[in-house]
């Protein structure tokens, strides 16, 4: 797969900073650990904060987060480039050293050290020299870690008192198995269960990751007005989702009957072409998809050219490029990857804020990493916290469990049943003798006369070099555009972690460079044919995703995921405005540290 990482800038970058250089060697240790998105957002702050807090010790006005002292030294960038180094690496080393790609990580690390003239060996904390306070900030914040609600000595609570309200479902048999509250996550039992990061997990049946993160020290995020039940913080409480059978049943069987109708597009041949240039998307309100796109390019004052793509490329691209795995970093490590696109492009001034003076590479790098990572793993503490409190069905249990009931739009027909799976014509169906006759469209599964059929994804090809399309197959098969040895997540849905990190990190980005717009006016992703996909052949032809502005990407990746069949709207929408409140927040907090006012 071609990682979020590939996204590369229209010229030639200068030499990296010694902060992009050890940011880069974390998206690497990421992508070769399991797929674990809180965690990876809190690795991911840590250091940005330990690389802050080696610049700013030299700085007569900025103010670090952990080590509250100030240093001075003859040469300043000598001094901080050997401390943000030592800081860096003693963070990533603990944080890694258990990985399962730590063979690989760990001396990744110790390369980049040496090449930067340094020795791993120097673990001095006491004194002035740089190599010491790089270490005595690594301290300060490993020591943190150990205390912040992570439970990081603990494996980071993958148990911590949660229990599944559901038996495991069997992905291979049909149904939802016995499902005992279609309202409640439940986890799913695969033959081999291979997480996003494409790492082989154990066992066969998944466990909640981070159920317990709402509790994790945040870097700007309120104090929470309730707790749940469990004693996780709960931040940004959207409220209840809708629940079949209870509040909200009707939204409840609509929303998740609406992911069909984007399963229903999974197919190249389908002959729809659609225009994916920022003049046709994009340019949403917060939390809906209402945007019709752009009349003009507001940096070049002309109007973006069309993109014409088939439908069934574009919608099978966006839901693998924003899936961040496998070989991807996350969503957080994914928007890395797009500020340092941003930060390479050419058309860039690295004013913050868009004004003032041009910024040093290196202030810039370290102030961005802050805002960014604060965000993100604030994003995490709150999702995390929201999927804990909620324990939210997925769309897979949803489906096949109404599926399994029958049909709930016509009590006059066969199979009725109040929460049933709504009939959509061309979508979800009621098989009769008629459609199922021979020649018909659901000929094949004519033994099945009186259940629900549904248009969509027929699930992983055999082979990478095939693809399988859109057929009618049983409602209680249906499986999302995921690997076989993948499904769904293995946490809770409500609320979407993409939705809410990526509104959070697009809300940074343009606070921090003081425009909503990609440099250009234009952010581009080139998904190559027939090579970016890797469960099924694919796109049949070269595709460009293309975003005018951060907020256009942040929504593309929220929606994503009700094409890959992860979440249903009421998962994305009210992860879209909380992310936006995070990120907002989280900004705020940063420009404190950068002008030395967090502290008052």
């Amino acid at each position: 797969m071609v990682a979020a990482a590939a996204i590369t800038a229209s010229a030639e970058a200068e030499p990296h900073t010694v902060a992009r250089l050890w940011n880069e060697v974390m998206l690497k240790a990421i992508r070769n650990d399991f797929a674990r998105p809180p965690l990876h957002a809190r690795n991911l702050y840590h250091v940005a904060a330990a690389m802050w807090d080696a610049w700013a010790v030299y700085d007569d006005v900025a103010e670090p987060i952990f080590l509250k002292e100030r240093h001075h030294a003859d040469d300043v960038d000598a001094a901080r480039h050997e401390a943000i180094s030592y800081a860096a690496y003693r963070v990533l080393y603990r944080r890694y050293q258990i990985s399962p790609g730590a063979y690989e990580s760990l001396p990744s690390f110790d390369d980049l050290l040496i090449e930067l003239g340094y020795d791993y060996r120097m673990t001095d904390r006491e004194g002035d020299h740089p190599a010491a306070v790089g270490n005595r900030i690594a301290k300060l914040i490993l020591d943190h870690g150990y205390d912040d609600g992570a439970d990081e000595l603990g494996s980071y609570a993958f148990e911590f008192d949660y229990r599944s309200a559901n038996p495991p479902m069997v992905v291979a048999n049909s149904g939802a198995g016995d499902l005992l509250d279609p309202n409640r996550w439940q986890p799913l039992s695969l033959r081999l269960f291979v997480d996003q990061a494409g790492r082989v997990q154990p066992g066969r049946v998944q466990r909640f990751i981070g159920s317990h993160w709402g509790l994790v020290a945040p870097f700007s995020l309120p104090l929470p007005g309730t707790a749940t039940m469990s004693g996780d913080g709960v931040f940004h409480d959207p409220g209840p989702p809708p629940y079949l059978g209870g509040a909200g049943s009707d939204e409840y069987q609509d929303g998740f009957a609406e992911v069909l109708r984007y399963a229903a597009t999974l197919d190249p041949d389908d002959g729809v072409m659609i225009d994916i240039s920022p003049r046709s998307f994009g340019n949403n309100s917060l939390g809906a998809n209402d945007g019709s796109g752009y009349d003009v390019n507001p940096v070049t004052g002309k109007p973006y050219a069309p993109n014409l793509v088939k439908r069934g490329d574009w919608s099978r691209v966006i839901a693998e490029f924003w899936a961040d795995g496998p070989d991807s970093e996350t969503p957080p490590g994914h928007w890395n990857t797009l500020a340092n696109y941003v930060t390479d492009h050419p058309d860039t001034e690295r004013r913050l804020q868009g004004t003032g003076p041009i910024l040093d590479p290196l202030e810039w790098d370290v102030k961005l990493y802050l805002a960014l990572n604060g965000a993100t793993h604030d994003a995490a503490v709150c999702a995390w916290g929201l999927k804990g409190h909620y324990d939210y069905v997925r769309p897979i249990t949803a489906i096949r469990y109404m599926a399994s009931l029958g049909q709930s739009s016509d009590p006059g027909l066969p199979s009725y049943h109040e929460h049933g799976l709504p009939l959509q014509p061309g979508i979800a169906e009621l098989i009769t003798a008629a459609s199922a006759a021979p020649g018909e469209r659901h000929a094949h599964l004519a033994e099945h006369v009186g259940e629900i059929a549904v248009y969509s994804w027929l699930g992983t090809p055999e082979k990478d070099t095939e693809y399988t399309g859109v057929d009618w197959i049983l409602g209680v098969d249906w499986v999302p555009y995921q690997r076989d040895t993948f499904v769904t997540p293995p946490f809770a849905g409500y609320i979407s972690g993409h939705s809410t990190f990526s509104r959070a990190a697009a809300e940074v980005m343009a606070h921090f460079t003081g425009s909503e717009y990609f440099p250009g006016g234009l952010g581009e992703f080139v998904a190559e044919k027939n090579e970016f996909l890797v469960f099924e052949e694919g796109p049949s032809e070269t595709l460009v995703l293309q975003w005018a502005t951060y907020y256009d990407a942040a929504d593309e990746a929220g929606i994503s995921r009700l094409y890959g069949g992860i979440h249903p709207r009421m998962d994305d929408l009210p992860g879209r405005r909380i992310g936006s409140r995070i990120g907002k927040d989280a900004f705020r907090r940063a420009l404190t540290y950068f002008d030395g006012t967090a502290g008052n």
